[in-house]
């Protein structure tokens, strides 16, 4: 059965991830108050203990059917765990949730409140002194008053996203069995880690990465017929950028895909070196119109920006600065940029493997594993003891202080559109809020990144189950809202 305010052409979203995010999207005149009748259940939330019940076993469930996702899923899911700093093992929150009880949510609750971080996000038929008093209003009622809910953040406990950085001229791989036997499917993800957010370097990327899609899809899947799932993508990690392939098969192992990519990578090169000026002007013009096409709906513009935000990169002007960039690129950059990082054995390559065994697979995942590595190849047998090994990049996000952005006008919308981008300091933290006007509908993003490494000796927990009680609490409040 629907929600009433669904039908009422009004909805909203309340997303557990580690930084919680409320959605709220729908016609202007009642969102508001949709809004804030959200918002003022978070800050009362109470743990209904017979829901709590229902929905544990919800979020039980959930983790348990991890096991049963497809092996390039699984595969992808690794490539993550090694690459992101802030993450945690399935498993681990399968093991804690058990022991999560009602009274472990309602003593967590105020305690993850306690310290928080505000970003907002607004688009559509607002205007900005409304938008703004919607943020006053989110402030008031977490911040303000005789006894507030929350504090500002330290300046110490802005969560950071950072990824692990790999080193130049090495080869890392992890393999792993599937965690379903019966799926005979085996999974490759070959991610090549490249730069840090760069206008020039990003178009150089997606420009190989659009001419050799086709190419690599022909030869892997439709010549050599290794699985169905074939794609060669790009890859951004909070502003870290690279190319993977993905490829499921039950035709060769996961080791023996991954020299296959190779293979194909060296093939491509004398395609590449051969290929016309010509040939090269038409790729580079089809991607521009690509990062000239209009946004076709609200939703997808509002995407492009809270990407903006969400990773701390800011750049509200990347699609005019980056077509820009590509306007200057030559032939002999692309070359080199592809001689230099994605070639078989160029001197800044950086690689990493994830290879999941599947059932068809299971003898030569032993094999391999007995196996000695071949120089230049590093096996990463425990991911987390990897990644404390290694340096990070540096973080977009959690360096906040006093913002003056450029006020910029126009939309990729089919109207007239001005935007205004706000960024204040305040006494209880930073609000960053962007308005658009002369929109048809509006929606709102906030976000809390609460200080969980003050938190965590607090209560006893680890991070992982930290995790877990957040996911219960967005659930929970999301079943409880309205």
């Amino acid at each position: 059965m629907l929600c009433p305010v669904i039908l009422k052409g009004i909805s909203y979203r309340l997303i557990p991830v580690l930084l919680p995010k409320v959605t709220v999207v729908g016609y202007n005149h009642k969102l508001r108050i949709l809004l804030e009748t959200v918002v003022e259940k978070i800050a009362k939330f109470e743990v209904k203990p017979e829901r709590f019940a229902v929905i544990k076993e919800m979020v039980t469930k959930d983790y348990q059917n991890f096991k049963f996702q497809q092996p390039y899923q699984q595969a992808m899911y690794y490539c993550s765990l090694i690459l992101e700093d802030q993450t945690w093992p399935w498993i681990d929150g399968l093991e804690v949730l058990p022991h999560l009880e009602v009274d472990n949510l309602s003593k967590f609750v105020p305690l993850m409140l306690s310290r928080t971080f505000l970003e907002c996000y607004i688009t559509g038929n607002v205007e900005p002194n409304e938008a703004e008093l919607m943020i006053h209003h989110i402030e008031d009622i977490f911040f303000n008053g005789p006894q507030p809910i929350c504090q500002a953040l330290f300046p110490s406990q802005h969560l950071t996203n950072r990824v692990i950085k790999l080193e130049r001229g090495v080869s890392y791989f992890y393999p792993a069995e599937g965690l379903n036997p019966s799926d005979e499917n085996s999974s490759l993800v070959h991610y090549i880690q490249v730069h840090q957010d760069d206008f020039k370097m990003n178009v150089t990327l997606q420009l190989f990465a659009l001419i050799a899609k086709q190419p690599a899809f022909h030869q892997l899947r439709s010549v050599e017929q290794l699985g169905y799932i074939t794609v060669l993508m790009q890859r951004n990690d909070s502003g870290i950028r690279g190319l993977q392939f993905i490829i499921q098969s039950t035709i060769k192992d996961p080791r023996q895909i991954d020299l296959r990519v190779e293979a194909f990578l060296e093939m491509f090169a004398s395609k590449l070196y051969e290929m016309s000026g010509d040939e090269f002007k038409s790729n580079v013009n089809a991607l521009i119109d690509m990062k000239l096409e209009k946004h076709k709906n609200l939703r997808e513009e509002s995407s492009f920006y809270w990407r903006e935000i969400s990773d701390g990169t800011l750049k509200f002007d990347r699609r005019e600065c980056e077509v820009a960039a590509l306007k200057q690129l030559t032939q002999k950059e692309l070359i080199d940029f592809f001689n230099e990082y994605i070639k078989v054995g160029a001197p800044r390559k950086k690689s990493l493997s994830t290879q999941v065994y599947g059932g068809l697979h299971s003898s030569e995942y032993k094999t391999d594993q007995s196996e000695p590595t071949k120089p230049n190849m590093v096996r990463i047998d425990d991911i987390f003891s990897f990644r404390r090994s290694r340096p990070l990049f540096s973080s977009f996000k959690g360096g906040f202080g006093h913002m003056r952005l450029p006020l910029f006008m126009g939309s990729s919308l089919n109207h007239s559109t001005e935007a205004v981008l706000q960024c204040s300091p305040s006494p209880f933290g930073f609000s960053l809020l962007l308005c658009f006007t002369a929109a048809s509908v509006s929606l709102l993003c906030f976000v809390f990144a609460t200080a969980f490494a003050m938190l965590l000796p607090l209560f006893s927990l680890q991070s992982s189950e930290i995790d877990s009680v957040i996911g219960l609490i967005f659930c929970v409040a999301a079943s409880n809202s309205l």
